[in-house]
């Protein structure tokens, strides 16, 4: 039996690294590609083929398709909402990624082509209540994006349609919502909200001063997806015959207030909020409609969010405490 030989773009990544694992644990060849030092990778697995390249180059992309069968592309520059309102156009670079990788892909007859792309490609007039109605797969259109990351995403979906019936590479589009788990970023400014509570309570666990600042109100809702549910519902949409772009996050929707509550339980103490107005804060309210997601393949993501702060807080908490030794 041939072993399927896959790419993993961003392999160095959060997500990326988690993939990985999980494709090396079912016995796949897996390449893995990141920008980053090797030093600097989130996971690095020695029974993988791990290369550090810029993917934002045509030749470094050949490289990191020759001789493979299926590529998921997670590579891009991206982080919280604070480095995604200050870097747009950073942010829009990855457009260069996507756009020479699936040039690579089609010229190396690759098999099938994942992109990961984001909540941030919905209308901004769709989210603004706290109370928000779930976003549909058709709440895309007429285009009204986050600017800078969202319009990167979003046209790297058209890319990929148009690869598909212009040149027949079979590409998958997934919406990721909010992902969060260990081994993610969790400081220096590309922590999403889960991560930068964790650290604000681990930081108030370890010194005693339990007074930690929140963005905004704290009223502002999102999902928050837990790695493993994202890594399942990437591989069930690669491997299945759905070639529109696909929801992939948690439906149950909480308040930043909320998290903050949960995680300080999680944490075992007890928190005094200093709410920062003006500070970054997105849209008011993001919500994934799971419908068609459900429909096609029988479940959800739907690990509880207590369950993965139970996970992702002492994994945090422990490289709190080593940053401070």
């Amino acid at each position: 039996m041939v072993t399927k030989r896959v790419l993993v773009a961003g392999g160095g990544g959060f997500i990326g690294g988690h993939l990985a694992a999980s494709l090396l644990a079912d016995g796949f060849h897996v390449r893995c590609v990141d920008l980053k030092r090797p030093e600097e990778w989130h996971q690095r697995h020695a029974d993988a083929e791990n290369l550090v390249l810029d993917l934002r180059d045509h030749p470094a992309c050949e490289q990191a398709v020759e001789g493979i069968d299926e590529v998921f592309n997670l590579a891009c520059d991206m982080g919280g909402m604070g480095y995604i309102e200050h870097n747009k156009a950073l942010c829009m670079l990855s457009v260069l990624i996507n756009a020479n990788l699936l040039r690579a892909s089609s010229a190396a007859s690759v098999v099938r082509y994942f992109f990961a792309s984001t909540a941030c490609v919905y209308r901004d007039d769709r989210q603004n209540e706290t109370d928000v109605t779930a976003l549909d797969e058709d709440d895309v259109y007429p285009a009204m994006p986050e600017d800078g990351y969202g319009w990167e995403k979003l046209f790297g979906e058209r890319l990929c349609r148009h690869f598909t019936e212009d040149f027949g590479l079979e590409t998958r589009v997934g919406r990721y919502h909010n992902v969060y788990g260990p081994h993610g970023t969790w400081d220096g400014g590309r922590e999403k909200a889960p991560a930068a509570i964790s650290r604000k309570l681990a930081h108030a666990a370890l010194s005693g001063d339990h007074v930690i600042e929140v963005w905004g109100d704290g009223r502002q809702t999102r999902s928050f997806m837990y790695i493993d549910d994202c890594i399942r519902a990437t591989r069930a949409l690669m491997d299945s015959d759905h070639r529109e772009p696909l929801n992939i996050g948690s439906a149950s929707l909480v308040s930043i207030n909320d998290l903050v509550d949960l995680t300080a339980e999680v944490a075992g103490i007890t928190v005094e909020r200093r709410h920062v107005l003006d500070a970054p804060q997105g849209v008011r309210g993001r919500n994934s409609d799971n419908t068609r997601f459900r429909s096609r393949f029988g479940w959800e993501p739907d690990t509880p969010l207590r369950v993965g702060l139970e996970r992702t807080y002492p994994w945090i908490l422990q490289q709190v405490i080593a940053s401070r030794s």
